[in-house]
């Protein structure tokens, strides 16, 4: 495909105002998977900022340049990924591609201490973090995920994204940008209720948005720095600091802690244990520091997991309250 010689990325300036998209492709590392990296940055099958079609994955986002529609393929043959985007804040999307796609995620430094993190890291060699840059995207509907079923979150998202958000530019329907941050501070309580998110989320959420600047900041910061930023709002613990940074800064050692399932995967995965927490997933993390994000993210796609000894709590609806 022409523009995909490595090692750079090819730009070709268009108007993203118009029907007519501007243009990038980036040469991708051997084995590369488009589809299985983006997946992070989709929240349920039927997100409204995220879709799959055929090969192509189109992801509608807000930028600081304002809304902006990505459609990126890649082509296994020629390791050549292509991205159009429309849209006011489609130069800056394409600007910032190569870190969309994980190209500042260097898994070469990953050093594996187990048998299933070695087999795992061997299987799926086109692993890598992406980096979006945008912290509000992925803090937001991280909080909506607090301490609910992801099914219950990722309605409420889709939710209160159709309603308050946009249709994204360019030619794909049914996609849509989310709001801005005046707009999530100006929700009514009762439209929150009908989206089935409680007053704690919701008023995190909108602490959140009034400080939107601020936390923005925290995509250019190291790790520590940044969670940090991001826990000085109330609502806003470790579980939730690190779900965003995964995304919005795609930093390798962003473990999430306080997570209701994942200590117990990792600690059967690598030990056969069944009761691990927190601390104990901690430990047994401990020798990939710099990289304990990598190394669950890894752990993960080998798929292992403990049966589950009790029934799912029926799903609340306070909707309906």
């Amino acid at each position: 495909m022409p523009g995909c010689a490595p090692p750079r990325c090819a730009a070709r300036p268009a108007h993203t105002l118009s029907g007519v998209p501007a243009t990038r492709t980036w040469t991708a590392p051997p084995l590369y998977d488009l589809r299985s990296n983006l997946r992070v940055l989709r929240r349920g099958p039927y997100d409204p900022c995220y879709r799959t079609e055929g090969d192509a994955v189109w992801r509608a986002t807000r930028t600081p340049a304002g809304p902006a529609t990505l459609r990126i393929t890649a082509d296994a043959a020629t390791a050549c990924v292509r991205a159009e985007a429309w849209g006011p804040g489609g130069e800056w999307s394409l600007e910032r591609l190569p870190a969309l796609l994980g190209a500042e995620d260097d898994p070469s430094v990953f050093v594996p201490h187990h048998r299933l993190t070695r087999e795992a890291h061997r299987r799926h060699p086109g692993l890598r973090l992406p980096r979006t840059g945008l912290v509000m995207e992925a803090l937001i509907p991280s909080v909506l995920e607090q301490k609910v079923t992801t099914h219950e979150a990722h309605r409420a998202w889709r939710l209160l994204v159709r309603r308050y958000g946009e249709p994204a530019p360019g030619p794909q329907e049914n996609l849509y940008v989310m709001p801005d941050a005046r707009t999530w501070c100006r929700i009514p309580s009762w439209e929150w209720h009908r989206a089935g998110v409680d007053n704690k989320r919701s008023a995190t959420v909108i602490r959140a948005a009034q400080r939107a600047p601020r936390l923005e900041e925290a995509a250019s910061m190291e790790l520590a720095a940044a969670m940090r930023r991001l826990q000085l709002i109330p609502g806003i613990g470790p579980w939730t600091a690190a779900e965003t940074l995964q995304r919005s800064n795609g930093d390798p050692d962003a473990l999430t802690v306080g997570d209701l399932h994942l200590p117990g995967i990792i600690g059967y995965s690598l030990t056969g244990a069944r009761d691990t927490d927190d601390a104990g997933m901690l430990e047994l993390l401990a020798p990939y520091e710099g990289q304990r994000h990598r190394a669950a993210r890894l752990i993960l796609l080998a798929g292992r997991a403990p049966a589950r000894r009790q029934p799912r709590f029926p799903v609340g609806d306070i909707a309906r309250l």
